[in-house]
């Protein structure tokens, strides 16, 4: 879909402006709700509200009317008074508007049916898709074709290496394992869950027609392949394709004009996992090991073998990959530890420090693949050494430190144990719930992540956290907070926006994002879920941030939090990769009336 940035402005001023007339702001989930779950708006103003509001269906009549009650936690400071509108008891499908008639006031177009949710989360598979390296159906081009030249590897440096594939990480055009091996695992994940609500349009290619495989295995099969490259032999691993000097201005991938001392549009360096600290310039990556990005990618493998075998999709296939996961786990053994993220000449990297969790996720799937009770017991080692570890534990950490945002590990291992374990496991993510509800509590959004860089990612991750929790335990009593993150994701914010590109197809959406493609085709790529609302306090901080346009969302900004539809924003306003590869579960959950 292709759409006027500025004509979108215009009518989204013109909204603004009707609502400022009226000095009340209502914010809802754009895409809609499920008839029987919790469906609570929130309204604010700098004027006291009272009164009811009214749902308005398409011919304009009121079909329920409910009353407007003061929200039990303040909101933030760019308006005095905050209010819930709870519909939940209205059920019956439709569209509808919601409307405070006494101060003029109506929200946005919204639906109300068991499949509100449809396919979008096939969505965020085309963002996916346009991230592709090597052969990109979104612009039907190829790309960086020379990757790479190795940097740190046994073999001599500038040595040519094929690490051509896999994915662009965000915005830029670089290359991480750190989280190209995660987004790959998730994918297949989303799929064993959800086996019958992805469909075949596209072949393994990324072009329109299917092939007799459920795309978003093409999509995670592009990540497998780019693996095994990154493995290419027994006891190798490279972890990062390209640095910061991607960072050079707008440019297609076609054509890229970064130069790392082989001339423009060429090689790439490729970083070779050492377990050691890495960079040219004077901030260099901290690292202990490589358990992280190692076990990361076996457990990947491990799951490429069970699906690829179970379904008769390519059984040479999954063996190779389960020869893969076996000799990465072993290497993960051998060097426990992190591996980080290189940069050339700017301060800014992924910090992920952490890696037990990654030991855990291997060691499950590979139980779940071999029947080897040694990976069991590995499994339970690093699962009690993992225990609540994470993001969760502080309201601020360095970028990507706790890197996945969720043990999905736990979740793998449950069925696997004792009754004693699966409530020790179900346990460990209770923990980390209810300590981001005591943050949820102290706002009227119910919005308990922390607004640190890709704050939309750990949205995702939390959210999923309480419903796999759900599956593991049978206890529903966070099921609302989930909602509330979900509703977050899709408008009920401060700035009214859904945080993910052309969802809903006809909402407020992220559209002046900060992408080559955008800036040079202003053509709008579905799917693509952006980094998200940072801490004022962190965006002033940031280097090289400039606001290309009038900001739409001023009137909603505050001295705490901050989110922009610029295109000049690379803190809130970049969708990620793998930040939208995780969402392509969470969209799921909900489709088909979930």
């Amino acid at each position: 879909m292709v759409r006027s940035y500025f004509l979108c402005a215009l009518l989204f001023s013109v909204w603004v402006s009707i609502a400022q007339s009226s000095g009340v702001f209502i914010r809802i989930n754009q895409v809609g709700y499920l008839p029987d779950e919790r469906k609570v708006a929130i309204a604010f103003s700098n004027q006291s509200v009272k009164g009811k509001f009214d749902l308005i269906d398409r011919t304009g009549k009121s079909v329920w009317s409910g009353t407007i009650k003061s929200s039990q936690a303040p909101g933030y400071d760019s308006h005095r008074f905050y209010y819930d509108l709870d519909f939940s008891a209205f059920t019956k499908s439709g569209e509808y508007v919601i409307r405070i008639s006494s101060r003029k006031a109506e929200s946005s177009v919204f639906k109300i049916n068991a499949s509100v949710y449809g396919t979008y989360h096939e969505d965020l598979l085309e963002f996916m898709r346009q991230q592709r390296c090597g052969y990109n159906p979104w612009f039907d081009a190829t790309c960086h074709e020379k990757d790479g030249r190795s940097m740190g590897g046994p073999m001599p440096d500038s040595t040519y290496v094929d690490v051509t594939g896999g994915w662009h990480d965000a915005g830029d055009q670089l290359k991480y394992l750190i989280t190209g091996s995660n987004a790959t695992a998730r994918m297949i994940m989303a799929w064993q869950l959800f086996p019958d609500r992805f469909t075949d349009e596209f072949n393994a290619l990324g072009q329109p027609g299917g092939n007799g495989i459920p795309d978003i295995l093409d999509e995670a099969k592009w990540g497998l392949d780019w693996i095994h490259k990154l493995h290419p032999e027994p006891g190798q691993l490279f972890h990062q394709v390209a640095d910061d000097r991607d960072h050079i201005g707008w440019k297609l991938p076609s054509y890229d004009q970064s130069d790392y001392g082989w001339g423009k549009n060429s090689y790439r360096a490729a970083y070779f996992a050492t377990g050691e600290p890495q960079g040219f310039g004077k901030y260099k990556s901290q690292a202990t090991g490589i358990a992280n990005v190692a076990a990361r990618s076996a457990a990947a493998m491990a799951l490429g073998y069970q699906v690829w075998e179970e379904k008769h999709l390519d059984e040479a296939y999954a063996i190779r990959c389960l020869i893969a996961a076996e000799d990465l786990y072993r290497m993960a053994k051998k060097q426990e530890g992190y591996q980080q993220g290189n940069s050339y000449g700017a301060p800014y990297r992924y910090n992920e420090d952490t890696w037990t969790d990654d030991m855990e996720w291997a060691a499950a799937e590979l139980f779940k693949a071999t029947g080897n009770k040694k990976y069991l017991q590995d499994a339970l080692h690093y699962a009690e050494q993992t225990n609540t570890l994470s993001w969760i534990e502080t309201d601020t950490t360095a970028h990507y430190q706790h890197y996945p945002f969720l043990n999905i590990a736990h979740y793998v291992l449950y069925p696997l144990v004792d009754d004693a374990f699966k409530k020790k496991l179900a346990g460990y993510y209770k923990v980390g719930i209810e300590k981001t509800l005591r943050r949820a509590n102290s706002n009227a959004f119910q919005y308990g992540v922390p607004f640190i860089w890709c704050s939309n990612n750990l949205a995702v991750d939390l959210a999923l956290q309480i419903l796999l929790y759900e599956k593991m335990s049978g206890d529903y009593q966070y099921h609302n907070y989930a909602l509330a993150i979900r509703d977050w994701l899709l408008g009920r914010n401060p700035w009214g926006t859904s945080m993910v590109t052309s969802i809903p197809r006809k909402g407020e959406y992220p559209v002046d994002v900060h992408t080559s493609t955008w800036a040079l085709t202003k053509k709008e790529v579905p799917g693509g879920l952006v980094d998200g609302p940072i801490y004022k306090s962190i965006y002033d901080r940031l280097l090289g941030l400039t606001l290309t346009q009038p900001d739409e969302f001023a009137s909603f900004q505050n001295s705490y939090v901050v989110y922009h539809d610029d295109i000049g924003d690379y803190s809130t306003n970049e969708p990620t990769m793998d930040g939208t590869a995780c969402a392509i579960m969470l969209m799921a959950w909900w489709s088909e009336g979930r």
